[in-house]
């Protein structure tokens, strides 16, 4: 409180005074200060000044209604910061008021900051209230609306005793920041997944995502983010605990303005609601915060109920006790080469903008495929996830399992729930390796699905630069395939699970086709990273950014055609697939999570065990054809080439 209230006023001590005082809030506060003032000045001789202080005061009084109330509450004799008359020299020792007299000083200028920190907190706490969490939302319209929590709030804190308020509004605070925090989550991974943050099962993905901002940015850029991110969380916490708390005091120093406002708000919801008044679409009355909440706690049911769903989904599986000799007896002899394709998803296909390229370099592909004697046959698989975690695709095409999240991808790994990769090693027929150059660190994972080696970037040969995210171009990936398995005499069968990363986020510079030939140790990427685009800026552009996404995809299939033709046999047999559609911002909210799938043979006894799947012939799927679930595959593959094809 103000040091001009000086002179002691005597309390209201009858019974329902302090309730009384608590109503009249700031204006008794008020009160006292423009009379302490007003005595002050006459005193001194300084009416005038004193006067325009007690002004400063009485605009004060709603910030410090609640101190004033809870004072009386607990029976004090006198209020906070009032003192004995003294006189110019006494008062010239006393510790100078607000802001180290600053308030003083300047008092309509204090007056001036102290409306627009109220201001600027009702517009905080509006802003929790009302803020969705996917980013396409985040328009005007969603501002100019009636939250039904922010009223049913108001009215609470008006009507509980002091104690209970303070107590209140800060808790309420805390909430809205959480609240808000989450939303700004959820933004992200709607961004990235098309999806919410789950609660239970995603916390491992906020360390990923540290991981791709230091493999993208460096260390230094990793500790930026890192420490930037908890700098916001916990500024975005106490604001908004701070705004809720002033907003408080301000409707209790004025508590009949503020409990007609909440009534007449509170009607209006209702009427709102009743008549499904909108604007522009969204409706004017809204329950969002409860909504959000409500969905909040059914995912994490959901969550703590999807392990004992998952085991037991996981105890079946139709080829456990197939005796080895039995298995895959269709392929014997082949080398079978399951190739994902990153973010390769139904959009490249679909979309009017990119479709017509894409649809070139399928055909253009099939053609040549076909001079050099294979055939193919294409479909559609729907993948778990959409935007990231491409890992868990592919444990879900390997393993026959639904893996939509982390929790279900660790299950998996530690389990002994067999792979493709398990199967073909089982029969002793294969030796099984993967060429796995987004792999940068140690991956115990690859245990689990049986391959006998894995080269990862490290033990690809490559010496040239990373293309953003991707370590090897798809092609040099390729070619070291070529070199260190494939092209090797007198060996026995590959199945080999191979990664194409090319086209994984952000697309920006992207590697081009260059002579075979001249691959050599990578060197020669090089200038061809020089000549390609700058991310930051394609990243600007969303129309940039699918472009970009285009170019990736078709560089990625003219790699694997290319080398189809250039050192496929007769014994090749290739399945590839995209592993989930890109990011939003490519897939321009599509909801499909669709990806095509293609088999390549140049042996056609290999396409015709598959004949009554009616897939479409060529590299390209026709729009109605047949779309599994990619956990249906493993089984109708085995299936397929078991001992009914011999």
């Amino acid at each position: 409180m103000s040091l001009f209230t000086r002179s002691r006023q005597p309390l209201d001590t009858a019974e329902g005074g302090a309730d009384s005082e608590d109503d009249t809030g700031g204006a008794g506060v008020a009160g006292e200060a423009s009379g302490a003032a007003e005595a002050a000045g006459t005193a001194s001789g300084e009416g005038a000044e004193m006067a325009e202080a007690a002004e400063t005061a009485s605009g004060e009084g709603a910030d410090s209604a609640e101190a004033v109330a809870a004072e009386r509450d607990e029976g004090a004799e006198k209020a906070d910061g009032t003192e004995e008359a003294a006189d110019p020299a006494e008062r010239s020792d006393s510790p100078p008021p607000g802001w180290f007299g600053w308030r003083r000083r300047y008092p309509r200028t204090a007056r001036g900051v102290t409306v627009a920190t109220t201001v600027l907190a009702g517009v905080l706490v509006l802003f929790a209230l009302l803020v969705p969490n996917r980013l396409e939302r985040l328009g005007p319209e969603a501002f100019f609306r009636l939250p039904a929590e922010g009223i049913l709030l108001a009215g609470l804190l008006l009507a509980v005793p002091p104690r209970s308020r303070r107590l209140m509004s800060v808790a309420a605070g805390a909430l809205l920041g959480l609240l808000t925090v989450l939303k700004f989550v959820d933004m992200g991974f709607y961004s990235v997944l098309a999806r919410p943050f789950d609660l239970v099962l995603d916390w491992i993905l906020l360390d990923d995502a540290a991981e791709f901002v230091r493999e993208s940015f460096g260390r230094t850029g990793q500790v930026l983010a890192v420490v930037g991110v908890i700098v916001l969380i916990v500024a975005v916490l106490v604001l908004m605990t701070l705004a809720t708390v002033r907003v408080t005091n301000l409707m209790v120093g004025h508590r009949a303005v503020a409990t007609r406002t909440t009534l007449i708000l509170g009607t209006a919801w209702i009427t709102c609601m009743t008549l499904g008044i909108q604007i522009g679409g969204v409706p004017l009355a809204t329950k969002g915060n409860a909504d959000f909440v409500n969905n909040r706690i059914e995912q994490v049911q959901a969550g703590l109920k999807d392990g004992r769903v998952f085991e037991k989904q996981a105890a079946v599986d139709a080829f456990a006790k197939t005796p080895p000799d039995q298995l895959l007896t269709g392929l014997r002899g082949k080398d079978v080469l399951f190739t994902f394709i990153e973010s390769y998803g139904r959009v490249a296909i679909d979309d009017p903008a990119m479709a017509p390229q894409i649809d070139s370099v399928l055909k253009e592909g099939t053609n040549s495929l076909k001079a050099a004697g294979f055939q193919s046959r294409s479909a559609w698989l729907k993948s778990p996830v959409t935007g990231a975690g491409s890992w868990l695709a592919h444990s879900t095409f390997l393993s026959g399992l639904w893996i939509k999240n982390q929790q279900r991808y660790r299950s998996l790994t530690t389990s002994d729930r067999a792979t493709l990769g398990s199967y073909f090693r089982k029969t002793g027929a294969w030796r099984t390796v993967g060429i796995v150059p987004g792999v940068r660190r140690a991956w115990p994972e690859g245990k689990f699905f049986a391959l006998d080696h894995i080269y990862d970037s490290e033990h690809l040969g490559y010496n040239g630069p990373y293309f953003s995210w991707t370590p090897v171009p798809d092609q040099f990936s390729l070619e070291a395939f070529q070199r260190l398995e494939h092209g090797k005499k007198n060996r026995d069968p590959i199945m080999a699970e191979i990664i194409l990363a090319s086209s994984h986020n952000p697309w920006s510079p992207i590697a081009r086709m260059t002579d075979w030939d001249e691959l050599g140790d990578g060197s020669i990427f090089n200038q061809i990273k020089k000549e390609g685009t700058d991310p930051k800026e394609v990243w600007k552009d969303p129309e940039r950014v699918r472009t970009e996404y285009r170019h990736a995809i078709e560089y990625s299939l003219h790699s694997l055609t290319e080398w189809v033709e250039r050192y496929g046999t007769d014994d090749t047999v290739l399945v590839f697939l995209g592993d989930h559609q890109p990011v939003p911002t490519v897939t321009a909210g599509s909801t499909s999570k669709d990806v095509p799938v293609t088999i390549v043979a140049r042996d056609p006894k290999v396409l015709d065990k598959i004949a009554d799947w009616n897939w479409t012939d060529g590299l390209k799927p026709a729009e109605n054809a047949p779309t599994w679930g990619m956990d249906r595959f493993r089984d109708r593959f085995m299936t397929a080439y078991g001992p009914r094809g011999d």
